[in-house]
Formats: structure tokens, C-alpha cells, sequence
């Protein structure tokens, strides 16, 4: 496999940006970042300064018109996601997107069209996905190794004050298009769909508990999935014990990851079933000290590239991520199962994540 030097630019400099620059400085020269851009442009001079970039722009369009590109790191607020990664398509080169990818389902299915046009790429930056007891448990699901998965659970009880929320486009369904099922829970029940594949149905609920905000701040969902499964998955931002926990009932063995942000493999434990204790020998062979991070995300990616392929994750991956988040939001705010397809383009659900309307009335945008 070929490898060459890939031109980067981050669009958005704010937190979430110094972790794509690290993942690029971290690429072993695969990747170069180029340039930067920002709304403030005062910001963007400075994070290019910090990470030594040749230059800083006040906006996607500039950075487009004036720099030769390959990748564009787009860490800007949710509602940008869509449009900016459209105008990346549009230009030929390949949007790298933070979660979440776009407000709605419909909103995606536009992300969808543009790729099929461009000679670019499309990719939601889903990193748990990456991390070596991720690859391992996939890996050993699909050997059998781990029998019938059976049951599983997914949690992200995490939390956030109301100073998170000062910033106006936070706890909004037109700039954030979700609360916690959109914005934090989004990588740990990606990383669920990941290994037990296609859901079938979800029930769900979600409440606005503590926070003000027009969002949900927690939600809760049974689903059911074609292998049979089913798995509960809980999102909040209301639990001063934070904790990311997924565990995963196999037949042969229960396999447990906790954590907060990010795991490594000391974060797995794997607990035989009686007569399989050779699943736990298995599970310790070729252990690594790969984390779930957005270095390996993006070591993926340009592995992808590198090979001519699309990058992960592609859009189908994360429009299946997508349309479960709308069935949740359905679920919960019809009372009905909804099942997988059942979100067609003309669904209120597909236009926006709030859908029909909340059981609660709006304080932010009334």
C-alpha cells in the first residue's frame, strides 16, 4: 500500500480542534496541517501559531478558494456541519466531520447526494470505533469465538452544568439538533451498532430533568436487533458520576469496557461463561496499547485513502447511527416502537430530531 502526504485544514478552532491537530501531528508525516480558519479570525491566527500552521483564514469559503487541500477537519458548531461539509464536496475534497454529522436525518440524506457528486469524501469522526478492544471484540464476534450475543448494555452518564449551556447554541434543537443523544451518548452507542449490526426496533423515553434547556438532558431506550439481541442504552447529562460502560452478554462470555472520554485495553475485562475459560486466553492475545482516540480514527482513514476507499466512517455507517438517534426521538415523543425504514423523508422526524414537539415547553427559542 502506496502512502502519500495528505494537505489538511481545520475549520472551527475551539476545544475540539487541538485533538485533530494532535491526530495530525501524530500521523508520522501522512498528513500536514495547512491551514486553519475561524469565524475569529484573532482565534485562528493563535491555534495556528500554537501548532506552528502556515496559514489562518476568516471562513470555509476563503480557506476553499485560496488553499490546495486534501482533508478538512470541520470541529464547528452542529448546524455548520451540513452546509460546510457540502461546500468541502462541492470543492472535491473530503470533509472529516465531528459528531454530530448534521441535525436531521434529512439533513444528512443531503451530505449523501453531495458525495455521490464529488470526488471527495464524507466521514463522521466516530473514534471509539478504533480503539484496540473495539477491533478486538469485532474481530472475535465475527469468528464466533464469543457465541450469540445475547444482551448488552450502553451507558453514558455524564455531566453538565448549567455553565456548559451559557453558550447560546448549546440545549437547542435548531443549533445542536439534540440533547445528549445527539451531542455525548452519540460515541458510545455508535460503538454498540457497530458490533452488534442492524437494529430492528427502539423504545424509548427522554425527560428534561435538571437543565435549562429546550433539549432533552436525559433519555433511555430498549432495543431489539436482527441477530436478536437487545440492549438498553441511557444518556444523560444530569449524573455527577460520569461514566461511559458498555458490556456485551455473549454466550460464551461477558466483555465490559468503562471509562470516561476514551478507553484503552486495561479499560476491558472479559468473564468467561463456565466450560469457555478459553475465551479469556483468546481475548489477551494481541493486546495493544492503541486507545480509542482521534489518532487511530484518523490512521484509518488515511489507510482508507491510501488504498483509493472510502474513509471511515462512511456515510451509510453513520446514517444507520443517524436514523437510530430519529427513532429514539420518535419513540420517545409519539410513545410508539419504531422500527428500522420506518423514518421515510416525509416523517416530521426526519425533518428535525424534535419531530412532532416536546412534552415540554420551550425556554430558550419560545
Amino acid at each position: 500500500m502506496s502512502q502519500r502526504n495528505y494537505r489538511a485544514a481545520i475549520v472551527g478552532t475551539g476545544g475540539i480542534a487541538t485533538a485533530h491537530a494532535r491526530a495530525i501531528a501524530a500521523s508520522g508525516g501522512r498528513a500536514t496541517l495547512v491551514a486553519v480558519a475561524d469565524v475569529d479570525l484573532g482565534r485562528a491566527k493563535a491555534f495556528a501559531e500554537t501548532w506552528n500552521v502556515p496559514s489562518a483564514h476568516a471562513g470555509l469559503a476563503e480557506l476553499l478558494r485560496e488553499e490546495q487541500v486534501d482533508l478538512v477537519h470541520l470541529c464547528t458548531p452542529p448546524q455548520l456541519h451540513a452546509p460546510q461539509a457540502v461546500a468541502c464536496l462541492e470543492a472535491g475534497v473530503t470533509a472529516l466531520v465531528e459528531k454530530p454529522p448534521t441535525l436531521s436525518l434529512a439533513e444528512f440524506d443531503t451530505l449523501i447526494e453531495a458525495e455521490r457528486r464529488s470526488t471527495g469524501h464524507v466521514a463522521t469522526v466516530l473514534q471509539h470505533r478504533f480503539g484496540a478492544g473495539a477491533v478486538r471484540l469485532r474481530r472475535l464476534a465475527e469468528a464466533g469465538e464469543l457465541g450469540r450475543p445475547l444482551l448488552a448494555t450502553c451507558l453514558t452518564q455524564w455531566y453538565r452544568d448549567e455553565a456548559y449551556y451559557a453558550m447560546p447554541w448549546r440545549g437547542t434543537w435548531e443549533s445542536e439538533g439534540g440533547g445528549p443523544t445527539m451531542g455525548h451518548g452519540i460515541h458510545q452507542f455508535d460503538l454498540l451498532l457497530s458490533i452488534l449490526g442492524p437494529w430492528r426496533e427502539v423504545t424509548a423515553v427522554a425527560a428534561r430533568q435538571a437543565r435549562d434547556v429546550d433539549t432533552e438532558d436525559v433519555s433511555m431506550a430498549l432495543v431489539t436487533f436482527e441477530n436478536g439481541a437487545v440492549a438498553t442504552v441511557v444518556n444523560s447529562v444530569v449524573s455527577p458520576r460520569q461514566t461511559s460502560e458498555l458490556r456485551f452478554d455473549y454466550e460464551h462470555a461477558t466483555v465490559e469496557v468503562e471509562h470516561l472520554y476514551g478507553y484503552t485495553d486495561d479499560d476491558w475485562t472479559v468473564t468467561p461463561a463456565p466450560g469457555h475459560e478459553g475465551v479469556s486466553a483468546v481475548w489477551a492475545q494481541d493486546r495493544s496499547t492503541e486507545p480509542s482516540s482521534h489518532e487511530g480514527w484518523l490512521a484509518a482513514v488515511l489507510d482508507a485513502l491510501d488504498q483509493g476507499q472510502a474513509p471511515p466512517v462512511t456515510a451509510g455507517d453513520a446514517r444507520r447511527t443517524m436514523e437510530f438517534i430519529s427513532a429514539l426521538y420518535a419513540s420517545a415523543f409519539t410513545g410508539e416502537r419504531v422500527g428500522s425504514g420506518q423514518i421515510t423523508a416525509d416523517s416530521p422526524f426526519a425533518r428535525t430530531m424534535e419531530g412532532t414537539g416536546t412534552p415540554w415547553e420551550k425556554v430558550r427559542n419560545k
